[in-house]
């Protein structure tokens, strides 16, 4: 564990490292975020080298989004038979959670090792409008030869909502995400309007969205939608595969849906990536395993209810190998 710097609002930093065979992994407590994973040497997910850009354009990249990640639209939702109000921080919608977004606090350490490091965050009551006083913990694990698992784990003392995700970015070598290989287990997506809000409809996939046996990116590639791959959270099972000229990934999870966005709207901030290139369109891929966005305003939709006698519980697992 090192320093890492110092917030704006005067949080200290610390960036903490795990090793297991040719895996290295770096996590920073400003978001619980994994800040750089490298395989051999090899970067394979997007970020930088210094903390003001977290803070800022960066805030999402790599960094797990509570208590509600996506967008919940017109800043509201209904729970319990009533209607609470969030934040409104994109225009008539709330995206990542607004200002109490866990992906912009520093969390502390409950414990690190040279394989697992435990990070834990506690939310006040309406805090961006959000129901609760609410502890989150997330372990990050790694195993040989090249495996990664995340466990989120939250509590609440009145009910509310969570839905969790990592937002990391994926580049499995190249200068971008054009010629990877994505395959995703998914026979259903959610439709999305122009402001990435879903529109209830859940339908077949088909055509660019049919991922089912793969599909080779380029640069004309729009994704930013959420793929079907349960009805509701269950064991840990294989949602995603990518391929890039460097390496492969396979990704498991419990949560229902997947949001891919194909980083086609990422700008360069003026800080570059871990391998010296700038930041912009197409330079990462996310896959943000959650449950189905917007779910407390269409009751079909999964529940991302938490109440105060449950304990939410996601788990997602990463598996790298060199192509």
């Amino acid at each position: 564990m090192t320093p890492f710097g110092t917030t704006a609002g005067g949080e200290p930093v610390h960036r903490i490292v795990l090793r297991a065979g040719d895996l290295e992994v770096a996590l920073l407590t400003h978001g619980a975020r994994i800040q750089d994973v490298r395989l051999g040497g090899v970067p394979l997910s997007l970020g930088t080298d210094a903390l003001a850009p977290y803070e800022g354009p960066m805030s999402s990249v790599g960094g797990l989004v509570a208590p509600v990640v996506n967008r919940l639209a017109g800043a509201r939702g209904r729970l319990d038979g009533g209607i609470v109000e969030v934040e409104d921080n994109k225009g008539n919608l709330t995206l990542h959670s607004g200002s109490g977004g866990t992906h912009r606090k520093v969390w502390s350490i409950d414990d690190a090792s040279e394989t697992r490091a435990a990070l834990l965050a506690l939310l006040p009551h309406g805090e961006a409008g959000f129901p609760g006083e609410r502890r989150i913990a997330a372990t990050f694990e790694v195993e040989e030869p090249a495996l990664l698992t995340m466990t989120v784990e939250a509590t609440t003392d009145r009910p509310t909502w969570m839905n969790a995700a990592n937002h990391s970015y994926w580049r499995l070598g190249g200068e971008d995400i054009a010629g990877h290989r994505l395959r995703v287990a998914a026979d259903r997506y959610l439709p999305a309007g122009r402001d990435g809000l879903v529109t209830g409809e859940v339908a077949p996939v088909e055509g660019a969205f049919d991922l089912r046996d793969g599909r080779t990116l380029d640069r004309s590639v729009e994704y930013d939608h959420n793929l079907c791959v349960a009805d509701a959270r269950r064991g840990l099972a294989p949602i995603a595969w990518l391929e890039g000229p460097a390496a492969r990934m396979e990704m498991s999870s419990t949560e229902p849906g997947l949001q891919v966005y194909a980083g086609w709207k990422l700008e360069d901030h003026g800080h570059p990536d871990h391998d010296g290139h700038p930041f912009g369109p197409w330079r990462g891929l996310a896959l943000e395993a959650q449950g189905w966005p917007d779910a407390p305003n269409h009751p079909a939709f999964p529940s991302i209810r938490l109440g105060p006698d449950e304990t939410y519980r996601q788990v997602t697992r990463w598996r790298f190998e060199p192509v």
